[in-house]
């Protein structure tokens, strides 16, 4: 079923990244994690959905997307140019990401959406001890919501730039070294989010780390 939402307010989180809040529907649905399709309801732009992931909670009164411009690709550069009172065209919540208990969130760029809402119900809950964030990004202007997450996290907000050295920061790319070094406990729940060529590796990676399938979340 599609949905007809207007925008109430719009805030950039990085560069190139932004927070659109929007109408929620009466009885809309999802849970932490989950993603729905979005369109823009302007000619042109209908038929042209695109996955976002829900960053608000299940229980707010709004809902709220957090969402990666990327440069020619046409559909997300007009997400650029909205403004509030546009419409968004939003189909039901879908999505395989689900909290299943402590463990490690393994994120790169804007694959670290899905686990915003799941970090934020838990903090809520009281529930976010136990869990790690090992987040990946280009530069330290690619970081999404940090000082947020560090409030949430503390030391285990981790984070790693692989084209930018910053003392604040390690560097490098999250591969089987940095894995060793920064998980403790190979028994917990891995989920993970990224691109797909990355999202293969980090499982390939984990599976020979002796991680075991059903202890691994990602979208599929």
């Amino acid at each position: 079923m599609t949905h007809t939402v207007r925008i109430i307010a719009i805030d950039n989180v990085t560069h190139d990244v932004k927070r659109i809040v929007a109408e929620k529907p009466e009885g809309y649905t999802f849970e932490p994690g989950q993603a729905t399709e979005v369109a823009i309801n302007k000619e042109g732009f209908k038929d042209e959905k695109r996955p976002f992931t829900f960053t608000s909670l299940p229980e707010d009164e709004h809902l709220e997307l957090t969402i990666k411009m990327y440069e020619r690709e046409g559909v997300t550069q007009e997400f650029d140019n909205l403004q509030t009172n546009d419409e968004l065209l939003i189909g039901d919540s879908w999505g395989t990401i689900s909290y299943k208990g402590p463990g490690y969130f393994i994120a790169g760029g804007a694959g670290v959406t899905p686990f915003i809402a799941i970090l934020r119900k838990l903090e809520k809950d009281g529930k976010i001890e136990g869990n790690t964030l090992l987040y990946s990004n280009k530069k330290e202007r690619d970081i999404i919501l940090e000082i947020e997450l560090r409030q949430m996290l503390g030391l285990k907000f981790v984070n790693t730039l692989t084209q930018e050295k910053n003392e604040q920061y390690f560097h490098g790319r999250i591969d089987k070294k940095f894995l060793q070094d920064h998980v403790k406990d190979f028994s917990k729940y891995f989920y993970v989010c990224g691109t797909m060529e990355m999202t293969e590796q980090i499982l390939k990676t984990l599976k020979d780390l002796g991680v075991k399938e059903d202890q691994l979340v990602y979208e599929q």
